[in-house]
């Protein structure tokens, strides 16, 4: 448990692992995954020991629902999104050393393990305790199957284990007016054993380590969140829960009893370091026990008291384990205003975007990056996506190299000029080149992955500004011998672009790095280098034709991603749309007193200043008859003539602002809260016909 070292040996970064109740979006992007890997790549960039590792989180409550909602297995809800998520990661170049799942055989050993070895060492407190239980179920209720008020803000679908309102960690118990989603019932209290974490015992631990160790180096969220925490009293929490998915609790007394998720999750870890060793021929053991590796948490904030406070409570339990050095978790990203949700399908799919946007993996790295939720909450617009792409990706960075490349085919078949006379503003322009590996790294090391990603985008400006102040295609008409030494610096800049941006931009660095034909140089260009180089590429290396890194994004597009999630706002807006209750019973005899027919709109005009009224002429087939109705919002008066509708032709006459309404039109609305007329259809019926 060691102080880490300044200059560690490896790094062993962990990525969240996603529930697979459901496929990626770009919340997830955002808040762990885009970070995790651009730092993964700069220290591979930098040609450090690097294990990456992720997996999917497959038990718990979330994947139980799923299927009890789908009608299917928890094992085959696992394996569509299992399938899903990893193929996503993979298509958007997250490269994850390994990518497991936690029902993998060398998990549920991992995870065995390590609880066996607290349990032998008497590190639990094993209690019989009150849990809420759904009788109609006939099960307990863990925590995401109970519904209820929170304690702490008020808001009224808490879950219990957390409020997502104002994000508050709770106990069921704790819930007012508590239901169970499985039944609808009213939960009941009702014994059962469980075994807990005394997250007590770890108190002044987690005071020494976190709020002595860590008050300058972390995140002020992360440090706040575990402050308020610690402050606050730290109390036993179970690690067992009673279940029928999830990994068996492996000792007497456990039947029918399994592992509690955030117990087995973030060993997830460890497996799937096991997992890559294994694959690779390598010792896992350093990863997670030698005081020479750094160990570093890529979470989103929901998830900062699992991996600060309770994980190394229980790594700190173990004994043979080492501590996380950073974890720089994110805030949440909203999309267009509101919050992200899977149930909701309020979210921009991973999956789904690669199939809207192929080829364009860098422009949402970019985008998400740009305006990546580092110190507080978010939000992602498809109009700002749009602006990134085509005034800072396509306007700066691909036009700064469509221009070099372009221009050097254009004048020298390809082959870089040997320059001549460097003016001041070249050799400045190139000693500027060489100072943003350091810079870039700076904030990197900070966790500062915007202001990362907006230097490497002032490299792609002083290109842009070069070219710009210079005017080679000006200058070639009276000093070639100037141009040669324009372009020679120009593609210096480029080739240090190919590699910067590799960590961000992954794609369009190897499609940059084939442009220009690094692999073909005679020198190695890489991150390290290109602050000492010199010379990137030579004079005499020859690259390849131009083809456009970005493409702009047009409105016809962003209306398209719009009208997508307009729809999905409508489809919630039906789904949640309370249905009115049943009005009281009547008989044959009362139905039958009603007399409604079909009726036609002869004549139809706006009730002078009223906004709702509309006054309709209708053929009744018995007669014309004047009726006032409230619909004036939803239709026109010219839209409506000659439309067939429904009428209650014997409701007693009423005066409506000095107009008698002789009947009543019957209508509906949609889900757009639109009116719409309860009507017949059919050409061949005419007015008068009774509705019985």
């Amino acid at each position: 448990m060691a102080q880490q070292t300044k200059t560690p040996n490896r790094y062993t970064i962990t990525a969240a692992l996603p529930y697979t109740n459901g496929p990626i979006h770009v919340g997830h992007l955002a808040g762990v995954y885009v970070p995790a890997d651009i730092y993964a790549r700069y220290l591979r960039g930098t040609n450090k020991d690097v294990a990456f590792v992720c997996g999917s989180d497959e038990h718990g409550v979330a994947i139980s629902m799923k299927a009890k909602k789908e009608g299917i297995t928890p094992k085959e809800v696992i394996d569509k999104y299992h399938a899903i998520i990893k193929q996503s990661f993979l298509d958007f170049g997250i490269t994850f050393d390994n990518y497991s799942r936690t029902s993998a055989q060398v998990h549920h050993d991992t995870a065995s393990e390590f609880f066996k070895n607290l349990y032998d060492k008497g590190d639990f407190i094993e209690e019989t305790t009150e849990q809420l239980y759904d009788a109609e179920a006939n099960q307990f209720l863990a925590d995401r199957f109970v519904i209820g008020t929170c304690p702490k803000c008020g808001h009224e679908e808490a879950y219990g284990d957390q409020c997502e309102n104002c994000g508050s960690t709770l106990n069921a118990t704790e819930l007012i007016n508590p239901k169970s989603t499985i039944s609808g019932a009213v939960p009941t209290l009702k014994e059962t054993k469980h075994w807990f974490l005394p997250l007590d015992r770890y108190e002044d631990f987690l005071k020494e380590w976190i709020l002595e160790g860590h008050k300058n180096d972390w995140k002020p969220n992360v440090y706040g969140q575990c402050k308020s925490w610690i402050d606050d009293g730290l109390k036993p929490r179970a690690v067992t829960r009673d279940l029928d998915w999830g990994i068996p609790v492996p000792v007497p007394g456990g039947e029918g009893k399994v592992l509690y998720v955030w117990f087995d999750a973030p060993i997830g870890y460890i497996s799937s370091t096991k997992e890559w060793a294994a694959r690779e021929g390598k010792d896992w053991e350093p990863y997670w026990k030698d005081e020479n590796t750094k160990m570093l948490h890529f979470i989103g904030k929901d998830n900062i008291v699992f991996h600060c406070i309770i994980f190394p409570s229980m790594l700190k339990a173990h004994g043979d384990f080492i501590l996380p050095e950073n974890v720089p978790a994110n805030e949440f990203l909203n999309l267009e205003g509101n919050k992200l949700s899977t149930s909701k399908n309020w979210a921009v799919w991973l999956h789904e975007y690669l199939e809207d946007f192929p080829d364009m993996q860098d422009v949402l790295r970019y985008t998400l990056t740009a305006n990546a939720p580092e110190t507080k909450d978010n939000d992602f617009t498809w109009k700002d996506f749009q602006a990134r792409n085509n005034n800072e990706l396509v306007a700066i960075f691909g036009n700064f190299i469509n221009r070099v490349v372009v221009l050097t085919n254009k004048y020298y078949n390809g082959v870089l000029p040997t320059p001549a006379t460097f003016s001041e503003i070249d050799t400045a322009t190139l000693e500027e080149v060489k100072k943003y590996p350091e810079i870039i790294s700076s904030s990197l090391e900070r966790y500062r992955f915007r202001e990362a990603g907006q230097e490497l985008m002032n490299l792609a400006r002083l290109g842009n500004k070069y070219l710009a102040d210079e005017e080679p295609w000006k200058v070639i008409k009276q000093d070639e011998e100037r141009v040669k030494t324009i372009m020679y610096v120009a593609l210096q800049i480029a080739s240090a672009l190919a590699v910067l941006s590799e960590p961000f931009l992954p794609f369009t660095s190897a499609k940059l790095k084939n442009i220009l034909n690094i692999a073909a140089a005679d020198t190695t260009v890489e991150w390290n280098t290109v602050s000492t180089l010199d010379v990137l590429l030579p004079a005499g290396h020859t690259i390849n034709k131009a083809e456009l890194l970005f493409r702009k994004v047009e409105d016809k597009e962003i209306e398209a991603q719009l009208a997508k999630l307009e729809a999905t706002k409508k489809a919630n807006l039906q789904m949640n749309k309370e249905v009115a209750a049943q009005k009281d019973t009547i008989t044959f005899d009362d139905f039958t007193k009603l007399d409604m027919r079909v009726g036609t709109i002869i004549e139809a005009e706006k009730m002078p200043k009223a906004k709702k009224l509309l006054v309709l002429k209708v053929d009744t087939g018995l007669d014309t008859r004047t009726i006032v109705s409230g619909i004036a919002e939803s239709f026109t008066p010219e839209e409506i003539v000659g439309k067939k509708v429904t009428v209650l032709v014997n409701l007693a006459p009423r005066a409506l602002r000095g107009v008698e309404s002789e009947g009543m039109i019957l209508m509906t609305e949609n889900a757009d809260g639109k009116l719409v007329f309860v009507n017949p259809d059919e050409d061949a019926v005419n007015s008068g016909e009774t509705i019985n």
